[in-house]
């Protein structure tokens, strides 16, 4: 897909969107796979497409490393497997998707690559936005509060939003500049600044005062590379989240492998600390 550039008020140009997809169709929002009716517990039935799925893009740098190339080329490489998650989750179902693109403790990196990657994820947002808009998805970026932040790269999270904040269909939140300690401590900011006495202060009050509060609680975490680490993720979200860690790296990540995590987090019993009841009688823990 060819670059598109932003028109004089810095919002992208969406006449003639890459790859030829044209302005919002009026079906964009209609998932390909709609999302089931809750079963009851113990019902022979598999569970419903995850509302909320979250991916740790991990395995660029081991990509790279495992060819002889340099780390950067892992990161360029990875921007299909994005595109391709996207669409997969589009079309399954899926309302919310969340993606780990930077974390506050990538700061850490070489400053080569850090550079890189702030080059990279401009012009990757630049090149999709048209096709974003296109699908009716709604972007957001969780973070992004950093100064060392590029200014054009921030502008560019800021058209994106507004140009997609009418869409109805996937809600894309891009983690970056992330991390979930920090949400936590700047919703406890919040409710000082508020003023809210101690006594009102419940799961629900403290949500509400999180960054982005109307995310829902995420269902399916995807983690790749075989790594089983929470690094620092959405914290708060991902609470009571199914979790699956597939061993292939995120340049090689592809639809097949999403639907194959949405599938087994189909077939697991989600009990939140409860219990389920056998035929039997017997509970199952």
């Amino acid at each position: 897909m060819a670059s598109t550039g932003a028109g004089p008020s810095g919002r992208f140009a969406t006449s003639e969107p890459a790859g030829g997809v044209g302005t919002q169709p009026e079906n964009s929002a209609v998932p390909a796979v709609p999302v089931q009716p809750r079963r009851p517990c113990g019902e022979e039935s598999q569970r419903p497409v995850p509302r909320h799925v979250a991916c740790v893009m991990d395995g660029n740098g081991r990509w790279a490393q495992q060819r002889s190339l340099p780390r950067t080329s892992g990161h360029r490489a990875a921007e299909t497997t994005v595109i391709d998650v996207i669409e997969a989750a589009r079309s399954a179902g899926v309302e919310w998707l969340s993606l780990y693109a930077f974390s506050t403790e990538n700061w850490r990196r070489p400053d080569e690559e850090i550079d890189f990657l702030m080059r990279l994820v401009r012009r990757v947002v630049r090149k999709h936005a048209p096709l974003l808009y296109a699908r009716g998805i709604r972007c957001r970026f969780l973070g992004a509060g950093d100064p060392r932040i590029p200014a054009p790269l921030a502008q560019d999270f800021a058209d994106l939003m507004t140009l997609t904040e009418n869409n109805r269909g996937m809600t894309l939140t891009v983690a970056f500049d992330h991390g979930g300690r920090q949400d936590i401590v700047a919703a406890a900011r919040s409710l000082i600044r508020a003023g809210v006495p101690a006594e009102a202060v419940d799961q629900a009050c403290f949500a509400a005062h999180l960054p982005v509060p109307d995310t829902p609680d995420v269902d399916l975490v995807i983690r790749t590379s075989g790594e089983q680490r929470i690094s620092n993720f959405m914290l708060w979200q991902v609470a009571y989240a199914e979790w699956t860690f597939p061993s292939v790296l995120w340049p090689d990540f592809r639809a097949p492998h999403f639907l194959e995590c949405l599938h087994d987090y189909r077939s697991r019993d989600r009990r939140f600390g409860g219990v389920t009841p056998q035929a039997n009688g017997e509970p199952h823990r």
